[in-house]
């Protein structure tokens, strides 16, 4: 059986755990959906969209009792929680006000007769959701999904069983019809089987490459839609004619938000030879200063990892760096504190043999290189399995535009770090993922784009 279980990782210790759903609760959540859905269809997209705009309204009322949640499961700042809260709210507003639109029939210019492209649902959907922002990630999958008219069972990480509640007991308190969204403490076993059930059509992923390869999987052999939002090691150029004080301000934000643990984070910065060393000291300078610490103080930037593996497994890459000959700037420790706290970091002088020249690192540790061109910097850009997001900072917008089309990233920001709302697509390419969330294009995944011709 799956551990769901709290566990503070400010004192490793455990708060609550809860019972793992049996295979009985599992299938009983399944049929609940699909018995829901012909309902949930039938009514109107702004019907629909109404539910959407009472959750966002509750999670802004809510939002304090909502934060402190999120931060005892895996240690976000009272800030850092509020925002994410703030955010989802957002995203349930935005397909509120614009579901009715992105549902809406799509002429076609055609040489005979009429024909318009009718978006339709699909069915029950499963969602796979990660620890690193319990309510985004959810959001982001059920709000476009809830709007369009597919019923939803939702998988959170073992570690976030209070917020999965949370969530569930949101949509309830609005009204939501029973069986729209269901929320199961389901084992990886159990997963296999919701994949295979004949009623579900799809499922939605976002968390490690490994996990994604292992989903795909299990939904090509039931022929299911999947879209797999994965890892990402972002690339953050700083060009020749960079502002080098912006971007190093910008690089801590992009580094160090949420403790590094974003698949969008920053992670490779990779610098113009000119500005290497201004940058590299003013980044160095700025990373210092942070103060980490208990996640409920005022003023500390970040707090603990999620878990006391996950300060293990960064401590880990760190340390294999620095055998390969990687230099620390500054940090490469854990706290001498309890609980799973790492130090912010920086190494340079980081070499192919070392697994963070391509790995991800799920923590606040960045990567910098020098490079002698611009070529160089998008051929190391590039040279990594993933390709979600990507930074670049300059002055030269003909030099910026042509850096941006060469990598091989879904997602560039220009002059500032990677940051999200709920009218940008999100999303990757190579082992980052496939398909997108958030924006129009979020609500275009899991649906029948059905063809109605009149001759």
């Amino acid at each position: 059986m799956t551990d769901y279980a709290v566990t503070d990782p400010t004192t490793n210790e455990i708060v609550r755990r809860y019972d793992s759903a049996t295979d009985a609760e599992v299938e009983a959540a399944v049929a609940r959906a699909a018995e829901a859905y012909p309902a949930w269809r039938a009514l109107t997209v702004e019907e629909r969209c109404g539910y959407l705009a009472a959750v966002a309204a509750e999670y802004r009322a809510d939002s304090h009792r909502l934060a402190r949640i999120i931060t005892r499961e895996m240690g976000k700042t009272t800030a850092e929680a509020l925002g994410e809260i703030a955010i989802v709210a957002d995203i349930y507003d935005y397909y509120a006000t614009n579901g009715p639109t992105f549902a809406a029939d799509r002429p076609l210019p055609v040489a005979t007769g009429e024909a318009i492209v009718r978006t339709a649902p699909v069915g029950v959907l499963l969602g796979i959701m990660p620890w690193n922002y319990p309510y985004y990630q959810v959001a982001r999958f059920a709000a476009p999904n809830l709007a369009v008219g597919n019923t939803i069972v939702l998988k959170h990480a073992p570690s976030c069983p209070e917020s999965a509640a949370a969530i569930a007991e949101l949509f309830t308190r609005v009204g939501l019809p029973e069986g729209a969204y269901e929320n199961v403490y389901a084992s990886e076993e159990q997963v296999a089987d919701i994949i295979a059930h004949p009623a579900v059509q799809g499922v939605s992923l976002t968390g490690s490459e490994r996990a994604g390869r292992a989903v795909g999987e299990l939904a090509g052999r039931a022929m299911k839609k999947v879209v797999l939002e994965l890892g990402g090691s972002d690339p953050f150029i700083v060009l020749p004619d960079a502002d080098v004080d912006a971007a190093a301000r910008a690089a801590v934000v992009g580094r160090m938000g949420n403790a590094g643990q974003a698949c969008t984070a920053s992670k490779r910065f990779i610098v113009a030879d000119e500005v290497y060393d201004a940058f590299v000291a003013r980044f160095t300078d700025l990373v210092g200063e942070l103060r980490v610490g208990d996640p409920l103080e005022d003023g500390v930037a970040f707090g603990p990892l999620s878990s006391e593996a996950a300060a293990r497994a960064v401590i880990d890459q760190v340390d294999d760096a620095t055998a390969h000959g990687a230099t620390v700037l500054t940090g490469g420790h854990r706290l001498g504190r309890a609980g799973a706290f790492v130090e912010p970091t920086i190494l340079a002088d980081v070499t192919p043999e070392a697994r963070a020249y391509r790995e991800e690192i799920f923590g606040p540790v960045a990567v910098v290189h020098r490079v002698g061109s611009v070529d160089a910097a998008v051929e190391l850009a590039n040279d990594t399995p993933y390709g979600l997001g990507s930074v670049i900072f300059g002055s030269d917008p003909a030099l910026i535009a042509d850096v941006a089309d060469r990598l091989d990233v879904g997602m560039v920001s220009i002059n500032g770090p990677s940051q999200t709302q709920a009218d940008l697509p999100f999303g990757g390419v190579k082992a980052s993922g496939i398909g997108r969330e958030l924006g129009e294009y979020g609500m275009a995944e899991f649906v029948n784009r059905k063809l109605i011709r009149r001759h």
